[in-house]
C-alpha cells in the first residue's frame, strides 16, 4: 500500500519479522512472493505428511482443522496485497488441492475433480477467499477518508501493476461491476459485503 509518493523509511514489523521495504511493485516480484509462499507450504506438507495428513488414524476433522490453522495461513500470508496472473492461480490451487487430495484418501491418478473433493470434505475453494479477501480490502480502501489516501503524481516512465488496478479488473471479471461504479458499489459497505458473500467459485480449469 503506497503512503507517500516521496522516498521514506518505514519499518514495518509482523511478529517477530521485519518486512523489508521495496521501491518497485511488479508482477515478477510479486509471482516470486506467491512462489515463496508455496515453497513455506510445502515445507509444512513435507513436516505433517506422515504424522498428520495421511494417519489413518487421524479423523478427518482434526487433519482440516490443522489445514485450517497451520497449512492455510502459511500458503497464503500477505494475500490481500497479491496481483494474481493465471499461472499464480494455477500454482496456489495445485498447493491447495495437493493437502486436500491427501485428506481425502486420493491422488491425481484417481481423476476426481478439484469441485468434488472439497464438496466431500466440506471446504470453500481457496482462490475464492483469497478474491474475497482482496476484494474486501478494496471496499476498505474506497471508503478510506480522503485525508488518509496516498497524494502525489505518478512516477514518469512505464507504469506498474498496480493493486488497486488489479482489483478492480478482478471486481469487473467476477462481478460485472465497471470501474467507473466500483467506487460507489463499494462504497456502500453492506452492499459490497453482500456481493462477496455471493462471489462464486472459479470453475475447475480443464
Amino acid at each position: 500500500m503506497v503512503l507517500n509518493r516521496k522516498r521514506v523509511e518505514c519499518t514495518l514489523r509482523v511478529g517477530d519479522e521485519i518486512l523489508p521495504q521495496v521501491e518497485e511493485f511488479n508482477e515478477g516480484r510479486m509471482e516470486r512472493e506467491i512462489d515463496r509462499r508455496i515453497g513455506a507450504a510445502s515445507a509444512v506438507m513435507r513436516t505433517l505428511h506422515g504424522s498428520v495428513v495421511v494417519k489413518r488414524e487421524l479423523s478427518r476433522k482434526a487433519k482440516l482443522s490443522i489445514y485450517q490453522s497451520i497449512y492455510v495461513p502459511a500458503l497464503t500470508y500477505g494475500h490481500e496485497l497479491w496481483v494474481m496472473t493465471e499461472r499464480t492461480r494455477s500454482r496456489v490451487q495445485a498447493a491447495e488441492m495437493s493437502f486436500l487430495r491427501r485428506v481425502a484418501g486420493l491422488s491425481l491418478r484417481d481423476r476426481v475433480r478439484s469441485s468434488v473433493i472439497r464438496e466431500e470434505l466440506g471446504v470453500d475453494p481457496l482462490l475464492l477467499r483469497v478474491e474475497r479477501s482482496q476484494m474486501r480490502w478494496l471496499g476498505h480502501l474506497v471508503r478510506m477518508p480522503p485525508w488518509a489516501r496516498p497524494t502525489g503524481r505518478r512516477p514518469r516512465g512505464r507504469p506498474r501493476t498496480r493493486w488497486r488496478d488489479y482489483v478492480s479488473r478482478l471486481a469487473w471479471e467476477r462481478l460485472g461491476i465497471p470501474q467507473e461504479e466500483l467506487a460507489e458499489v463499494a462504497g456502500e459497505r453492506e452492499v459490497w459485503a453482500s456481493l462477496l458473500r455471493l462471489l462464486p467459485p472459479r470453475p475447475d480449469p480443464g
